[in-house]
């Protein structure tokens, strides 16, 4: 397969599964990395077409395009290895898909839809603010909560993050909404709830753009089709398929 034009030899490394950008970056600069029988000490190296690449004395191709929905179970961190030894959604995986990344992240207690791909195309389109991907969240408080909170979600709260607000927000029942947002701030929920004076108790992640859950069940997978890449792209204005 031939690598994509230009791309920087971290990220190159870490899309063919050596390691993340950071394992690649200290790769390089230990000397391991050598580029048409040269040694490259540069992790920000352009790789071109016809660059035969070897780290650690084999041969490294990038792998195939691809990208996966997973529904996240609570209790996972998003990361490959954690500092505080808890279980990561990398588990939930088969070895071949573990060099994956995750678009965006769900932090330890949150559920549901999470995107992981080395497709860079879309992640930088999931991922940039200006594109505004909206997001539709279920949010279960601790408490009842009043009518009033939909308003000032929407209009906006001041947060530990800075000031933050909803696209929209409805209300299912007395202690359960949902909100969907277009930015996608540390802990932005929880720190919304929090503003308007009460606790989150359960948050799923339903929707990414049109793309659902369906009927995925927590802890399992599967490949994003190509119409669902198609309809993400295109929400953020951009239509071009992945390199291969």
């Amino acid at each position: 397969m031939t690598p994509p034009e230009g791309i920087r030899l971290n990220k190159y490394l870490a899309s063919a599964g050596v390691g993340s950008r950071r394992a690649c970056d200290a790769l390089v600069q230990q000397g391991e990395v050598v580029i048409n029988g040269e040694t490259c000490l540069n992790p920000g190296y352009r790789v071109q077409p016809g660059d035969f690449i070897r780290a650690g004395g084999r041969r490294i191709e990038p792998l195939e395009v691809q990208s996966i929905v997973l529904h996240k179970p609570a209790g996972l961190v998003c990361t490959r290895s954690d500092e505080k030894n808890r279980a990561t959604i990398y588990e939930l995986l088969p070895p071949r898909l573990r060099h994956l990344a995750h678009v965006g992240r769900l932090d330890l207690e949150s559920e549901g839809l999470l995107i992981l791909s080395n497709d860079g195309e879309l992640s930088q389109a999931l991922t940039h603010p200006s594109h505004k991907i909206e997001k539709l969240y279920q949010v279960t408080t601790e408490n009842a909560f009043e009518n009033s909170i939909l308003t000032q979600l929407e209009k906006g709260v001041f947060t530990e993050v800075g000031k933050a607000r909803a696209v929209s927000v409805k209300r299912i029942s007395s202690r359960r909404l949902e909100m969907v947002l277009n930015t996608g701030l540390k802990r932005q929920i929880r720190y919304m709830i929090q503003a308007v004076g009460h606790r989150v108790k359960r948050l799923v992640r339903l929707k990414i753009g049109d793309l659902t859950l369906d009927t995925l069940k927590p802890g399992k997978w599967r490949f994003l089709e190509k119409s669902e890449r198609d309809a993400l792209m295109a929400l953020s204005g951009k239509t071009k398929g992945p390199r291969k």
